[in-house]
């Protein structure tokens, strides 16, 4: 665990006993962009089946569900890393867990280069999925560990902006690449910018800032590793706030997922009768859709906190309206207006998405953010394996019927919503409590017995830091 004692408790001069937030500055800006770098390059990685997928077909003789393996397994890996991933990232640090994490992710698209076979691909995908799956939440750490608490929204967002980029050099270089080069040059030669983050990763990636160092465990908390595990999972969901963002991440992210990660190209082209250069362009739609939707939700969420269930909820919806006039529209294939409208709003599904960790933040202390992270990211991941595997065997059940196919999104949709409007009081209930302990404006002298609230060493919410209670 490293970073701050008690992580970044307050946007404002901390009370007795606790530190002050991390002051941010040009040296924070360099370290969480190196981090933000090794995030970039995994989701290139991670993307780049989605503008392979007819290709793939083809390389090894697979149909639709086969296809569908390939990214039902990585995110299989990646989903059910998460928890362990945020174990290790309080326990280890973040340049251990990220530095592991670029080797894996390395060595897994270069494998995918390589492999002779769809057995010895699928194992490729997998490791790929494995290294993938120790990025995000250690960039979501090295945000909280360098940033005062108040741009916690605003940093997430960035982080999935640059995320997107990379998904933006998946359909922008790597896809003229592939049909230029060939399948073996162009993988093999995209696994090298792997190499290339290792270097600064391994040479000037710092935990967090001198003098915010990790807390001293209590007597008698380092324990057996098996009770941290036990302990730290059970604390993290025992927070609303955390299954709330957990459902949150999970009812908004999956639709453009799916879309961009496996079956927007095979739709457009087939389904729609778009051109490959077409059907490229709206899958770039949507990514910057995307990278402009992701600043804008950051403001917002960041200066009003009380917009994010209606930012969250207003996504879902307008992704299901979209998706309904596109699969029930009149005729074999949708006009273009109404593709373009749909990649546009799929576009807001991932800054929607970052609302989740909005969630899980302040309803957890510091030496959890890794594992309350964790839980929150498992959610759109879960819900976009099942989308993907569901798609693909409805594909191969129906005659390669895409209306049919594509209607599973609306079922997950209504699940996920069903589970925010349930947990969505308590969860909120517990940060107005948080929100009306005093946090004094200046800190004063330690008292012999200071009695700290339990809650407030949860990272506070940006508009309540530095409240008064009323």
């Amino acid at each position: 665990m490293n970073g701050p004692v008690n992580g970044p408790v307050s946007a404002s001069p901390a009370r007795a006993g606790t530190p002050a937030d991390p002051p941010g500055g040009r040296k924070a800006v360099a370290v969480w962009g190196i981090g933000v770098a090794v995030y970039f390059v995994a989701v290139i990685f991670r993307t780049s089946l989605g503008v392979a997928g007819l290709d793939a077909a083809d390389r090894f003789h697979v149909g639709a569900s086969a296809l569908a393996t390939f990214s039902l397994l990585q995110l299989l890996v990646y989903a059910g890393m998460q928890i362990p991933v945020g174990l290790m990232v309080d326990r280890l640090g973040t340049k251990k867990v990220l530095t592991l994490g670029a080797v894996l992710f390395t060595a897994g698209q270069l494998g995918f280069a390589l492999a002779p076979s769809y057995g010895m691909a699928l194992a490729a995908r997998a490791l790929l999925g494995c290294g993938d799956a120790m990025t995000f939440i250690s960039v979501l750490r090295l945000g909280t560990r360098w940033f005062p608490a108040r741009r916690g929204p605003l940093m997430a967002q960035l982080a999935g902006l640059v995320g997107m980029a990379g998904n933006l050099v998946s359909t922008l270089v790597l896809a003229p690449v592939l049909h230029g080069v060939g399948w073996t040059a162009a993988f093999a030669g995209s696994a090298a910018a792997g190499l290339v983050v290792l270097v600064p990763l391994t040479l000037f990636l710092r935990d967090h800032p001198e003098g915010y160092g990790p807390a001293p465990r209590a007597a008698g908390t380092a324990g057996a590793p098996g009770g941290f595990v036990r302990r730290q999972i059970r604390e993290s969901w025992a927070e609303p706030g955390t299954r709330l963002g957990l459902w949150v991440h999970f009812t908004t992210q999956f639709p453009a997922m799916v879309f961009l990660l496996l079956w927007g190209m095979p739709f457009l082209v087939e389904a729609q009768g778009l051109s490959r250069t077409t059907a490229g362009g709206l899958l770039t739609l949507v990514v910057a859709s995307n990278m402009a939707l992701g600043l804008v939700y950051g403001q917002i969420v960041g200066r009003r906190q009380s917009a994010r269930i209606p930012l969250a909820l207003g996504t879902v919806g307008l992704t299901a309206l979209l998706w309904a006039a596109v699969l029930a529209y009149p005729g074999d294939r949708a006009p273009m207006w109404l593709l373009v409208a749909l990649c546009l709003v799929l576009g807001g599904c991932g800054p929607a998405s970052m609302i989740g960790f909005d969630f899980a933040r302040p309803a957890n202390p510091a030496e959890r953010q890794g594992t309350a992270s964790g839980i929150t990211n498992m959610g759109g991941f879960i819900a976009s394996m099942t989308t993907l595997l569901t798609v693909g065997i409805l594909l191969d059940a129906t005659g390669d019927n895409y209306r049919v196919a594509f209607s599973a999104v609306f079922v997950l949709e209504a699940l996920g919503v069903a589970s925010i409007l349930r947990l969505r009081p308590l969860a909120l209930a517990r940060e107005a409590a948080r929100g009306r302990v005093t946090v004094p404006a200046q800190a004063p002298e330690p008292e012999p017995e200071p009695e700290p609230e339990p809650v407030s060493r949860a990272c506070p919410l940006p508009e309540t830091a530095g409240r008064e209670a009323p």
